[in-house]
């Protein structure tokens, strides 16, 4: 039952607009056979409500599937002491309400067969068909017997996945929940508030992100009830308190009503009640509500065009408020909802919010993907002669894709793949499903990048390159240069900087900058198998490769370090220079055991080493390989960071000291001045170690630096 429904003192709320009721079934009655050629009554709110939507349906399939549910079910009750077989009517009647097609009623009536009774995926298969048993299948849930703790997520998981092939199938699941939700009174309070809580989190964000409405509205009254019992109570009173007068909104829609009429635009004018949380959402946000506040006006046009013809009268013949102006006809939100929203002062001052649509958009406004249909269905437009040598549909398999699957979740089935942890994929997918606003931004190449609300540069980049983001040093942003951190606006061009040297990995702060799961997820792997790693230097990059890495020599290793000429006492083992402090000769070095039992070098004083000491990593001995005191003329690659004071044309005269002492700028970072200060960071190689002295003296030569000293980045101790 409904929120309102639970609660016998429940105020009846005004019903005035063409919302899809979904709580016209009761207990439905179980009657034995009937004849073939009629459906039996227990389903006759189906038939009537998916005949208003599909006239001419063919409703044998779903007697079949009646019939089948029915018998497999026969003999088990809910908890609430109704026959088991009330529930997939239930579940159906939501569907076609909404205006399912008949594959989904199917198997909505079919949805529970296979995990609660004999019934099996083959008889489902046999007899109803390849779409039919996806579907089923889709929705069934993992055995805790086989799964224990992580059923719930790892049975998320799966619909999640079966729904990214058909978007069907997380329809069944929300009508499902919502019936389960509408009956949660009969379970222990421990046991609703867990249900409860797992609806706010997953099911109504997919909701909402599928369009589907009027399950998400009723959904959130539904769980504000057993979550937030006493704010509930209050909003409740509150909307008690004016349904028994006049409605303080039906003055301003007779004068929407007239002003249209005599402007010759044909619209239905409608009072559209606000549901319970957003009557509560409008108190927090304004405090004192207004009469007006409790419902909105709905108009409902043909076409597209009259939706602006409806505006241009409003805001010549009314007052507009113009912060209130949004179009999401022009911009459509993320889940396919289109509108006009603006807002008008009608007579004696009152406000109204005011909806401008066409029907066709209210109707996917309310029903979301379930009013489009079948995903595979061919496109009536497309007329071919069919083909009778065509070989029959291919089952659906893995490399099936919903041709409608919306870009957010095309994104979460990629970064589900790396969560192969049932609870990082399960607080991951809470996280993300949280983010409920998308932005659009484009590759300099014309290409399109759908990310949440709050995305910076890190997270562009592993949706443009997936694992080569890790060598990512930079980007810009309409043109400009920016760093990793930069926060990317709806509408900005991008392009991302990757650094030559392919073997360079992500820092710990990108996770500070990072907001989607998928880069999040290859950041946190990268660092975890490569302990003693720094990140790439950069984040103003000088001289990057845009877009696409370059190789260059000499080869790293892919923790960052370089072969290196250094001998460790103990057993013999791969040794490769850390790229946290860059050790040179002459300095004094360490080693540090790592996993696969490499030894990486760092110099003495490198904060990574008292950090491995700490925990109780003891270094080993290390010296440079030649006996003359370290006088080593072999390549090496260095890290220097020069403080100065800000001038003209102080990057170039700094790049140029460098480039006459034949040193190559592998990254480079210019941090914003602060106080008139500037500091760069440069990752340097040079072609003799012996030259590093001479090369810092002319850096500091430079006009305006104060400084030139070795780095010492911190490290993660792993």
């Amino acid at each position: 039952m409904s929120a309102e429904a639970a609660d016998p003192a429940a105020v009846p709320r005004r019903r005035s607009l063409p919302r899809i009721d979904l709580r016209r079934l009761g207990r439905v009655a179980l009657l034995g056979p009937v004849p073939r050629d009629r459906l039996p009554d227990a389903i006759g709110h189906v038939a009537e409500a998916h005949r208003a939507h599909h006239p001419d349906a063919d409703l044998t399939i779903l007697h079949r599937a009646y019939v089948l549910a029915e018998s497999s079910h026969r003999g088990q009750m809910r908890k609430s002491g109704e026959p088991y077989i009330t529930h997939p009517l239930a579940v159906t009647l939501i569907l076609a309400e909404l205006g399912a097609e008949t594959t989904t009623l199917t198997a909505s009536l079919l949805h529970d067969t296979v995990e609660d009774t004999e019934v099996t995926l083959d008889q489902v298969r046999e007899q109803f068909g390849e779409e039919v048993c996806y579907l089923v299948d889709g929705v069934t849930k993992l055995e805790k017997v086989d799964y224990g703790a992580a059923a719930e997520p790892e049975t998320f998981r799966k619909m999640l996945v079966a729904t990214g092939n058909d978007v069907r199938v997380m329809s069944i699941k929300l009508a499902d929940r919502l019936h389960n939700m509408r009956t949660l009174t009969v379970m222990r309070p421990e046991k609703q508030a867990r249900i409860a809580k797992v609806t706010r989190d997953v099911l109504i964000p997919l909701a909402e992100r599928l369009g589907v409405q009027a399950l998400k509205t009723e959904l959130e009254d539904l769980v504000f009830a057993i979550l937030d019992p006493e704010e509930y109570e209050d909003t409740r009173a509150l909307i008690a308190g004016v349904t028994g007068g006049s409605d303080p909104l039906a003055p301003i829609a007779d004068c929407v009503r007239a002003t249209l009429r005599e402007a010759g635009i044909s619209a239905e004018v409608l009072i559209r009640p606000r549901h319970f949380v957003s009557v509560h959402r409008v108190r927090r946000k304004r405090g004192e509500l207004r009469p007006t506040d409790f419902g909105r006006l709905l108009v409902l046009v043909g076409e597209d065009a009259d939706c602006y013809a409806v505006l241009g009268e409003l805001h010549t013949c009314f007052t507009p408020v113009i912060s209130e102006f949004k179009d999401f006809i022009a911009a459509p939100k993320f889940n396919l909802y289109q509108s006009l929203h603006t807002a008008v002062v009608g007579p004696e001052g009152a406000v109204a919010e005011v909806l401008i649509r066409t029907h066709r958009m209210h109707k996917v406004a309310e029903a979301g993907v379930v009013a489009l249909g079948n995903p595979y269905a061919p496109d009536p437009t497309a007329a071919q002669p069919p083909d009778p040598t065509a070989a029959q549909p291919a089952e659906p398999s893995d490399e099936r894709a919903d041709p409608t699957r919306p870009g957010w979740l095309s994104r979460l089935l990629d970064w589900q793949e790396s969560a192969t942890d049932p609870d990082t994929f399960w607080t991951t997918l809470r996280a993300d499903l949280a983010q409920d606003r998308e932005i659009t931004v484009f590759g300099t190449d014309g290409r399109t990048l759908g990310l949440p609300a709050g995305a910076s540069c890190v997270d562009a980049a592993y949706a443009q390159h997936g694992e080569l983001a890790h060598t990512c040093i930079g980007a810009r942003v309409n043109g400009r240069l920016a760093t990793l951190s930069t926060v990317l606006s709806d509408g900005d061009t991008v392009q991302l900087l990757l650094a030559q040297d392919t073997a360079s990995g992500p820092s710990p702060e990108w996770l500070d900058h990072a907001r989607t799961p998928a880069a999040r997820i290859a950041i946190t792997g990268w660092l975890s198998t490569h302990p003693d790693a720094p990140g790439p230097e950069a984040e103003g990059p000088a001289e990057p490769a845009a877009d696409g890495p370059q190789p260059t020599a000499p080869a790293r290793t892919r923790s960052g370090g370089r072969a290196a000429n250094v001998v460790v006492d103990g057993p013999e083992s791969p040794t490769r220079l850390a790229g946290c402090c860059t050790p040179v000769p002459p300095d004094e070095v360490v080693g540090i055991v790592v996993r696969g039992g490499a030894v990486t070098v760092h110099r003495q004083e490198c904060p990574a080493v008292a950090r491995m000491r700490e925990i109780g990593r003891a270094p080993v001995a290390a010296r440079w390989r030649d006996e003359d005191g370290g006088r080593d003329t072999a390549a090496c690659r260095v890290t220097l960071v020069a403080e100065s004071f800000g001038r003209p044309r102080l990057l170039a005269d700094l790049t140029e000291a460098i480039a006459t002492a034949d040193a190559a700028i592998v990254s480079a970072t210019v941090e914003p001045p602060s106080e008139q200060r500037v500091r760069h960071t440069y990752t340097l190689q040079l072609p003799d170690a012996a030259g590093l002295p001479a090369l810092m003296r002319a850096m500091r030569d430079v006009a305006g630096v104060y400084d030139v000293s070795r780095a010492q980045h911190p490290a993660a101790t792993g």
